[in-house]
């Protein structure tokens, strides 16, 4: 998806989204999805738990590389069936020239859990 901004939005609708950072525990294969997939194990500190989350990221990503990886997720959506499993938070990324996801990461160590802002 790229053109331009969308229509502004105010600091408390902003605020409103709750995207923190969690570290990969496990990568999953997830055949039963509709589009390519992996099936992602992520802790969030003590605060928000351990979540799941199914992510379309098999183009750039094996499931070897993943354990150990900071991502960032917004973490209040409701929980939304896909498939067989229940994917509790969404991963974040930007499209490649091609369309394919490339994860968000922070570039140095930060406790899980915490919240961008």
């Amino acid at each position: 998806m790229t053109g331009a901004a969308r229509q502004q939005i105010s600091f408390d609708d902003f605020e409103r989204v709750d995207i923190r950072v969690g570290t990969v525990l496990k990568a999953e294969p997830f055949p039963e999805a509709r589009k390519p997939a992996f099936r992602l194990t992520v802790d969030f500190g003590p605060d928000i738990g351990v979540k799941r989350s199914s992510a379309q990221i098999t183009r750039h990503y094996s499931l070897e590389e993943l354990p150990g990886r900071r991502v960032a997720a917004v973490v209040n959506f409701p929980p939304r069936q896909i498939g067989p499993m229940m994917s509790e938070v969404l991963c974040l990324g930007f499209p490649d020239e091609d369309g394919a996801v490339v994860l968000v990461g922070v570039d140095r160590d930060v406790p899980n859990g915490g919240k961008l802002f």
